[in-house]
């Protein structure tokens, strides 16, 4: 008779098994809080109310022009043409859920919310592995179920049909690779990095003010160390364009003009930067609720329009110096707190702001904390995250912000929150033990 061998485990393959169970938990019951929260507020998306706006804006305008076969075109509320007011990527996806589950209608709908929640329950992944690789199991652990219940994540991925939780996986992705690399020479996985990169930029060109940064100190990290950085950067660089160029290509051959992704920065500064500070984002300035802006658009055509709002936008800059410099010194504050003011009309605008500016600063000031024992630990570590917080919001300061805009570094915000708490509970539990000790020896 054939003996059986009873295999024991190691540690290290019980701890491995330990982290896939805990990791498979924080993406189900990340996935079903936001499921669930989207079955509350879903209402609000299919409101056809404005022929569907709320679903999706300008993402659901144009996806529908792809699923009808007019190309990616009509952002607003007519026939008005090719555009390259967004980025390829989240339009495209939403057109095959038109195609799938019908244009507008319910089901589409709910298929978008339910995707965007599970990108954003699925970023637990990456965000766990970079808090493993930079501080251990036990704080990649808090990391993984912080972001099954944070709050911003909840709230977006399952109320707002946007390329944002997309965004906010990809640039996730990009951040964890960029650990990686720095210790590689592989061309593939550089290749990789920049592949995922051109990517998020073609979601979200915000993506490109935080990965060549990434990129560059990943290079410095690996000739600091003797690899091949050269050839292993070109790789990166290589990659990223032969993903961006077709989408560069397209827009010049269709606007004569170079347009890297998207057309609308003049637009974005035109809004963030005009006589109304009451609010981060004035209403009435742009051509979606403004119907002026509106028939102008259509007169002059996209790119003609968003040349002359970016003139306009300038002009008032500069003949407002002041105004502007304390206009972007707000912004800064809002970024990082959520606050912009306690007026009447804005609070009738934005009633939560309140109780989010109180998350806000605590979430902006347990990270800084995190940022600081991190330097204290290593500064190779803290470095990625310095060039996220410094570098990712700086576009937002000089146009203006959104209550969505700094989503997609939240994760690296949760990675240093966690590390505070997780490094203040280990102290406690530390002093604890230690006292007990004492007391039983006394």
């Amino acid at each position: 008779m054939a003996s059986a061998i009873l295999t024991v485990p190691t540690a290290n393959e019980t701890i491995a098994q330990s982290n896939h169970r805990s990791l498979f938990w924080m993406l189900l019951i990340g996935l079903i809080l936001r499921l669930t929260v989207m079955s509350f507020v879903y209402p609000e998306r299919i409101d056809p109310y404005r022929d569907h706006w709320q679903l999706g804006g300008e993402g659901g305008r144009i996806a529908r022009s792809i699923a009808q076969g007019q190309g990616f075109s009509n952002p607003l509320f007519g026939n008005t043409g090719s555009t390259a007011w967004l980025g390829p990527v989240y339009p495209y996806l939403l057109a095959g859920i038109f195609k799938l589950f019908g244009i507008y209608s319910n089901a589409s709908a709910f298929a978008a919310m339910a995707l965007n929640c599970l990108f954003s329950a699925v970023t637990c992944i990456p965000v766990y592995l970079i808090a493993r690789k930079h501080f251990g199991d036990p704080t990649a652990t808090w990391v993984g179920w912080a972001w099954a219940f944070f709050p911003y994540s909840i709230f977006f991925a399952a109320d707002f049909i946007w390329a944002t939780t997309l965004t906010t996986l990809l640039m996730t992705l990009i951040f964890l690779t960029s650990l990686y690399i720095e210790n590689s020479s592989s061309i593939l996985t550089w290749a990789c990095f920049g592949g995922l990169s051109g990517i998020g930029a073609l979601a979200d060109p915000i993506v490109m003010s935080v990965a060549p940064f990434l990129g560059a100190w990943a290079c410095y990290r690996l000739y600091k160390n003797g690899g091949r950085w050269f050839v292993s950067g070109l790789a990166g660089i290589f990659a990223v364009t032969l993903i961006v160029s077709p989408w560069f290509i397209r827009n010049y051959k269709i606007f004569h003009k170079f347009i890297p992704i998207r057309s609308c920065l003049g637009l974005e500064i035109y809004c963030g930067n005009n006589q109304d500070s009451w609010h981060w984002d004035p209403p009435g300035y742009h051509p979606s609720d403004n119907e002026s802006e509106w028939r102008e658009y259509q007169q002059l055509g996209e790119t003609a329009y968003i040349s002359k709002k970016l003139h306009e936008g300038m002009a008032f800059i500069g003949s407002h110096k002041l105004l502007y410099a304390r206009q972007t010194l707000r912004r800064v504050v809002y970024l990082w707190t959520g606050f912009w003011s306690f007026s009447p009309r804005y609070l009738q605008e934005e009633p939560e702001d309140p109780y989010n500016m109180v998350f806000c600063t605590a979430l902006t000031i347990l990270t800084l904390a995190g940022l600081r024992r991190a330097w204290q630990l290593d500064r190779s570590i803290a470095m990625p995250y310095i060039i996220v917080v410094l570098f990712f919001p700086m576009i937002y300061y000089f146009t203006h912000p959104e209550d969505y805009y700094r989503r997609p570094i939240d994760p690296q915000y949760v990675v240093l929150a966690a590390y505070t708490a997780a490094s203040w509970a280990g102290k406690r539990k530390r002093q604890f033990t230690a006292n007990r000790a004492v007391a039983a020896t006394a």
